[in-house]
């Protein structure tokens, strides 16, 4: 490893040519991760997160001819953020995730932790807050969150991970694991996000990007940009940061950035 991959060995960059050879990566990768940690009964959790290619992601997972030598029994799954809309809207990210993966392997009820929907008779302050309690659950001694083995995020043209977005106040929030999001500038305009603390609490973080649209955050997150205008940038895994990318994605990142392992 040459000095600038050496400076920068925290962040990883795979690349793929396409999106589809990189879903196939990513689910190669994490089936490996949670076997690992599953092998001597020991529990996964996993933060997931929604979008066309979170949704990609999985069910290249649930294709994988290895998904059912897991035991899914031990695997937690828990969701970055969520759209504060109906628990059947088309919008939701668990709804996305149920369809891709969840409804496909044997996982209890139980595991499946999903933010409450605008239909749930609850108000979105309670929706956070309930999320926060059922986060604290599974916390310990340092954290009122379990840490995630890995932790997907996708990634914003401009570099929101999360419903943390550039230049708001979610972003840099640390006496919270969990916000309510009002007026986002994305649509639907209510959400519910983990906070930056919890995310990188995170042993494994893998950002996972394709496109042309989001060769410039990339750029900009692996240059060092400040977290609060690239919030991408502030995102660290304890153990690995990897940015899953594809060619189209990675068009403005050097050579000496790119490590093909994980």
């Amino acid at each position: 490893m040459n000095d600038m991959q050496a400076s920068s060995a925290e962040k990883l960059v795979v690349v793929e040519p396409t999106p589809s050879a990189l879903a196939d990566r990513v689910a190669q990768a994490f089936l490996t991760r949670v076997k690992a940690r599953t092998k001597n009964g020991r529990t996964a959790h996993v933060a997931l997160t929604g979008g066309s290619m979170g949704s990609t992601v999985l069910r290249a997972v649930a294709a994988h001819p290895k998904v059912n030598r897991i035991d899914w029994s031990l695997v937690h799954f828990w969701w970055g953020d969520e759209r504060f809309v109906a628990r059947d809207d088309r919008d939701r990210n668990a709804l996305q995730s149920r369809e891709a993966l969840l409804d496909h392997i044997t996982v209890p009820a139980e595991n499946i932790h999903e933010v409450a929907g605008s239909d749930s008779g609850l108000s979105l302050d309670e929706a956070a807050e309930a999320y926060a309690a059922e986060l604290a659950k599974f916390g310990d001694e340092e954290h009122a969150w379990p840490s995630f083995a890995v932790c997907f995020l996708g990634v914003g043209p401009d570099g929101h991970i999360a419903s943390l977005f550039p230049d708001r106040s979610e972003v840099t929030e640390t006496d919270a694991a969990v916000l309510p999001v009002r007026d986002s500038p994305k649509p639907p305009p209510e959400r519910v996000t983990l906070t930056r603390p919890v995310i990188n609490s995170s042993k494994r973080v893998w950002l996972v990007l394709t496109g042309a649209d989001k060769a410039s955050a990339l750029g900009l997150a692996l240059a060092g940009a400040s977290y609060t205008n690239v919030p991408a940038a502030g995102a660290k895994g304890r153990k690995r940061t990897i940015f899953f990318v594809d060619q189209a994605a990675a068009s403005e990142v050097s050579e000496d950035l790119i490590e093909q392992v994980y």
